[in-house]
C-alpha cells in the first residue's frame, strides 16, 4: 500500500513581482503561528533572504522549492521532509504565477510547483488603481492554465472602502473566485528594500531597533485584513499526495567523520537548510563561527564560507585582521574551503566599493574605499559595474572538494560584483554552459584544496555536494 501525504497547504502566489506576496506571505505565517499552528514555510525559487524571514516568524526553517533545478521527485521530497510535524504548509511564490525559465513552458515557475504539489493557490493581486479590472485579471489567471488551481484572492494596496468593494464584487460576480483578503495601502507593508531583493532577517535585526516591531506591524495589518480561517479550509482542501520515496534524505552509516566550520554572521548568510541539514546526514558535525565578530577559527577540518553582503561589512572584515590571517593559512596548509559567491568576495585580495560615478550599483549602507579581504585567492572584488541574476548550468573540469572532474550540475548565480586583476595561470575548477561566471565560461577558482566560485549550488539539484565535501574533510 503505497504512504500518502496528508497535509493542508496553500500556495501564495503574485500577479507580479510588485504584487506584495512577501509581507502578506510573512503576515499570514505570523498570524497562523500566534493561533497556535505549526507553520511550515517553503519559497519557490532560489531566494535566500524570503525564506530567513519565514524562518524568522514560523520558528521552522524555510525550504526553497524550484522546478528547474529540481526533478520533480526531488521537490515532492524537498516538501515531505519538511513538512513532518507541521499543521500546515505555507509556500510563497516566485514573480507573477506563471514567470519562468521559458516563453511557452511553466519551467522554474510558481505555476510548476503548484502542480507538482496538487496545492490550491491564493492569488495576490496589486490593485492600486484598479477596480473592475481586478475581475479581469483574475479570469485571465484562471483559464491560462486550468489545471492551476486558484482558490481564492487577496487584494493589496486597497485605498479605501469603497475601492475594496468594487474591486470584491466584480471578481466573485465575474470569476467565481472569493475574495479572502484585502490589504490596505500602509507603509508598515514594506521591508527595506537592497540590490539583491529585501535586507536579510539576521542583518535586519542587527540594524533595525524596530526591527520587531515592523514585523508585529504586518502581523497586526495582515490579522484584520485576510481570513485566516478561510485560508486554512481552502488549505485543508488540498488533495493527498502520495508519498515520495526516500532518496536525498538519507543518513549516512557514519556519523561526525569531519568536522566543517560555516561562517554564519550579519555578512554571510545566505546558504539553503537543505545544503546544512544534508552535510550533517553525510556525516559532518558543523561548527559556526563569524567572520566579523570572531578572532579566530574553531577547531574544524574544513570551511562551508557561503554568500552574503560582504561588501557591506568590508570595514569590519578588514578590522578583524586575526581571522583574515587565519582563513589565509588554513587555506596555505591544505584545509578545505568551500566558498559561494559573498565567499568568493571574501576570499580575494580586496574588496573596493568606491565606484561613485561609475557604474549601476548604490547602496545608502555602503562605505566608500578599498577593504583588504581573506587573500586566499588571486584577484580583487570591484562592486557596482555588472548585475548578474541567472540559472547556471556547469560541470566541473578539475577535481575538487565537492566533486570530480566530469561531474554536472545546474545552479544559479546572483550578484552586483566581478572578480578582476586575475592572473593568467589561475586554475578554474568549473566550465559552463549557461551562465557569466568568474571569467567568461569558467568559475571556481582553484588554489589547492580551496574552491571559491559565483554559483550558488542546491544539494537537493546537486546530490553530490554534501557526501563529496565531507569525504575530503575526512581525509584532512
Amino acid at each position: 500500500m503505497t504512504d500518502t501525504l496528508e497535509i493542508p497547504r496553500i500556495l501564495i502566489a503574485g500577479d507580479r513581482s510588485s504584487a506584495g506576496k512577501t509581507t502578506i506571505s510573512i503576515g499570514i505565517m505570523s498570524v497562523m503561528r500566534e493561533m497556535g499552528y505549526k507553520v511550515q514555510p517553503f519559497k519557490v525559487g532560489l531566494d535566500f533572504i524570503d525564506p530567513s524571514y519565514h524562518t524568522e516568524v514560523t520558528g521552522r526553517y524555510s525550504r526553497n522549492l524550484d522546478g528547474y533545478l529540481m526533478k520533480d521527485t526531488a521537490v515532492k521530497e524537498v516538501f515531505s521532509h519538511a513538512v513532518e510535524g507541521a499543521d500546515i504548509a505555507i509556500i510563497e511564490g516566485v514573480r507573477g504565477l506563471f514567470e519562468g525559465l521559458e516563453a511557452t513552458s511553466d519551467t522554474g515557475s510558481t505555476a510548476q510547483i503548484a502542480k507538482i504539489l496538487e496545492c490550491p493557490v491564493i492569488l495576490v493581486i496589486n490593485a492600486r488603481s484598479i477596480t473592475r479590472s481586478t475581475a479581469a485579471l483574475v479570469s485571465g489567471y484562471k483559464s491560462f492554465d486550468p489545471d492551476v488551481n486558484i482558490v481564492g484572492v487577496i487584494l493589496n494596496n486597497i485605498g479605501s472602502k469603497r475601492h475594496s468593494e468594487k474591486a470584491r464584487i466584480a471578481i466573485e460576480t465575474y470569476t467565481g473566485t472569493p475574495v479572502i483578503g484585502e490589504i490596505p495601502r500602509n507603509d508598515s507593508m514594506k521591508i527595506s528594500m537592497r540590490h539583491l531583493g529585501l535586507i536579510p532577517a539576521m542583518e535586519g535585526r542587527r540594524r533595525h531597533a524596530d526591527f520587531d516591531e515592523n514585523l508585529g506591524r504586518i502581523k497586526t495589518i495582515t490579522r484584520e485584513g485576510i481570513d485566516i480561517e478561510r485560508l486554512v479550509c481552502l488549505a485543508r482542501d488540498a488533495k493527498q499526495l502520495e508519498k515520495p520515496e526516500e532518496n536525498i534524505f538519507k543518513a549516512g552509516e557514519q556519523k561526525n567523520i569531519a568536522k566543517i566550520g560555516v561562517a554564519l554572521d550579519e555578512a554571510f548568510n545566505f546558504y539553503y537548510r537543505d545544503n546544512l541539514e544534508l552535510l550533517e546526514l553525510a556525516g559532518a558535525e558543523l561548527s559556526y563561527f563569524s567572520p566579523v565578530n570572531d578572532r579566530s577559527l574553531p577547531d574544524v577540518d574544513g570551511l562551508y564560507i557561503g554568500g552574503g553582503y560582504p561588501e557591506l561589512f568590508a570595514r569590519e572584515l578588514e578590522e578583524n585582521s586575526a581571522m583574515r590571517e587565519a582563513i589565509k593559512q588554513a587555506s596555505a596548509r591544505g584545509m578545505p574551503i568551500y566558498a559561494e559567491c559573498g565567499g568568493l568576495m571574501y576570499l580575494t585580495q580586496e574588496i573596493t566599493t568606491d565606484i561613485s560615478g561609475s557604474g549601476k550599483y548604490h547602496m545608502a549602507q555602503m562605505q566608500g574605499g578599498t577593504f583588504k579581504m581573506a587573500g586566499a585567492i588571486p584577484g580583487r572584488t570591484l562592486m557596482g559595474h555588472k548585475r548578474v541574476v541567472s540559472y547556471n548550468v556547469g560541470s566541473f573540469v578539475k577535481d575538487n572538494v565537492i566533486g570530480k572532474t566530469g561531474a554536472g550540475f545546474i545552479g544559479h548565480e546572483f550578484h552586483h560584483s566581478e572578480i578582476v586583476d586575475i592572473p593568467d595561470d589561475t586554475e578554474f575548477a568549473i566550465r559552463l554552459k549557461r551562465g557569466e561566471g568568474i571569467k567568461g565560461e569558467l568559475d571556481g577558482i582553484l588554489v589547492g584544496n580551496t574552491m571559491a566560485a559565483y554559483a550558488h549550488l542546491h544539494a537537493a539539484s546537486y546530490t553530490g555536494f554534501a557526501k563529496s565535501f565531507v569525504g575530503f574533510c575526512s581525509k584532512k
